[in-house]
């Protein structure tokens, strides 16, 4: 199995594709607050297979072009960009949001379900 490498900082176009995505779900003000969020956040580590869970996703196959072109960065031994997710809310019934990487995350969970991901993880801004 090839080897996971990860870039340690998000690429810049991962940022304007995170905010395409949240402005889809909420308020364009607020997707632009969070998207500065995101760009300010240290980096985390989170498992493959809970990103999936607490996002609420299903993991796409090797079948989908996104995810085959990540798989063949990773056995061509090109690192992938971390992800930018948005916290969730249980209580609320809102489920972690994938802003930038689901095609990603779902790379490296066919690989490796446990992986280790590098992640900006924020919460919504108040």
């Amino acid at each position: 199995m090839p080897a996971l490498i990860w870039l340690t900082e998000p690429e810049a176009h991962d940022f304007p594709a995170a905010l395409d995505f949240l402005a889809l779900v909420m308020d364009e003000a607020i997707a632009k607050k969070t998207v500065r969020a995101l760009q300010r956040a240290a980096t985390v580590s989170k498992k493959a297979k809970d990103v999936l869970r607490a996002s609420g996703l299903s993991a796409l196959g090797q079948d989908n072009v996104h995810v085959r072109n990540d798989l063949r960065k990773v056995h061509n031994g090109n690192p992938l960009s971390p992800v930018l997710l948005v916290r969730g809310d249980a209580a609320a019934g809102r489920p972690l949001l994938i802003a930038d990487g689901y095609h990603r995350v779902c790379a490296a969970h066919l690989l490796d379900e446990d992986a280790e991901i590098p992640c900006r993880l924020v919460s919504l801004p108040a």
